[in-house]
């Protein structure tokens, strides 16, 4: 398969608007995208009723080094789980919250809900 000649950083923000838009169609409402801190980033912060959700957007080519969902190290479940704790020293009360992934392997979009625990 040919590298796609988008820059990484292009493609990275049209893979967290297709998966914004999965999102949306599924009932959640977008509260931020790329929200930064000191450790880390979050793509999507998102809202499912009351529940508060942070959202990785993960996207591969080609399963060929096990996929985007592969791609979510411990590592990076750390930092994911620092940002969105530095995240919700702004918010009170603090709501239900979860950790889902959106994972675009190729062609086919996965929505990992509550895939890691915190």
């Amino acid at each position: 398969m040919p590298r796609s000649s988008s820059p990484p950083g292009e493609r990275g923000a049209v893979a967290e608007a297709l998966a914004a838009d999965y999102l949306i169609a599924r009932g959640l409402r977008i509260v931020a995208r790329n929200w930064r801190c000191r450790r880390s980033e979050i793509d999507l912060i998102c809202r499912d009723g009351n529940t508060l959700v942070f959202v990785e957007v993960r996207q591969r080519a080609s399963g060929r080094f096990g996929g985007a969902a592969a791609s979510i190290t411990p590592a990076k479940q750390a930092k994911w789980i620092a940002a969105a704790q530095s995240y919700l020293l702004g918010v009170s009360p603090v709501p239900p919250c979860r950790f889902d992934a959106v994972c675009i392997d190729g062609d086919a979009i996965s929505w990992l809900k509550h895939c890691i625990e915190a």
